[in-house]
């Protein structure tokens, strides 16, 4: 049975001191919480959000990686740092990372090493743009960037990788992918493994729908069979918000 994942991802919002107010909202909300949950937040607030989600259900997460272990790589933060500091999750590949920072293909595949290779729970992010989903190419990029991302992956590993399925037109616009369209193309992520590693191994595989899953969408997302939890943009910022999206993800649903 697949537990669902529900990850809020702060992007570049809150100092420490809103980041601890925040969660002193938040985890009083979510203490309950029968899936497993992250929040991914800035580096500069990775060490006190660490030390605040010590012992709590809530696990510390990263929004990137260095695919380098170490060395002339100015402004990188390498998966050992972030070990260091307590951070359990990270984000690989998000949209945002491939159209401003030139997260490639190749690229995020050597960031999953690294990250499974550090034994940071890695969320690897795939979707289409607005144009590519106009011009029907959304299948054959997203089975082509969860392709990419596995490549030379063994099948183990492969099982410990959460997706995210993030139809970039939907970020942060209000716009979702309806729940039979967003759970379509979920299940595409989940057949393009099975086809390459197995069916055994695709039914372990967490798949996240990430575009703008809110409060109010939730419970229709969180129904599809292959939708097992949300990376959650702007609603994460909302604790109350994040919090009944934590509670529409019931432990044990899927395989």
């Amino acid at each position: 049975m697949r537990t669902p994942f529900i990850a809020g991802n702060w992007k570049m919002n809150n100092t420490p001191a809103q980041a601890k107010a925040l969660l002193n909202e938040l985890l009083p909300l979510v203490a309950d919480a029968t899936c497993r949950v992250a929040v991914c937040v800035p580096y500069i607030c990775l060490p006190g959000v660490a030390a605040q989600l010590n012992g709590t259900k809530v696990l510390c997460g990263a929004q990137n990686l260095s695919q380098f272990e170490s060395g002339a790589h100015t402004g990188e933060v390498s998966a050992d740092m972030l070990t260091a500091v307590g951070t359990q999750c990270v984000i690989i590949g998000h949209s945002e990372r491939r159209a401003d920072d030139a997260d490639t293909d190749a690229r995020v595949n050597a960031k999953l090493k690294v990250a499974l290779a550090h034994n940071l729970i890695p969320v690897v992010c795939v979707g289409e743009s607005l144009a590519q989903r106009e011009a029907g190419q959304t299948d054959a990029l997203v089975r082509d960037q969860t392709l990419a991302a596995l490549a030379d992956i063994a099948a183990a590993d492969v099982a410990k990788t959460v997706f995210a399925y993030e139809p970039i037109w939907a970020i942060g616009t209000g716009k979702t992918a309806t729940a039979d369209e967003a759970q379509r193309v979920c299940k595409l992520v989940r057949d393009t493994i099975a086809t390459a590693f197995g069916q055994a191994t695709a039914d372990q595989v967490i798949v996240q729908y990430g575009g703008s899953m809110n409060a109010a969408n939730c419970d229709e997302l969180m129904a599809q069979p292959d939708i097992d939890g949300g990376l959650i943009g702007g609603a994460s910022l909302k604790a109350a918000d994040f919090a009944r999206i934590v509670d529409s993800a019931k432990e044990g649903r899927g395989a």
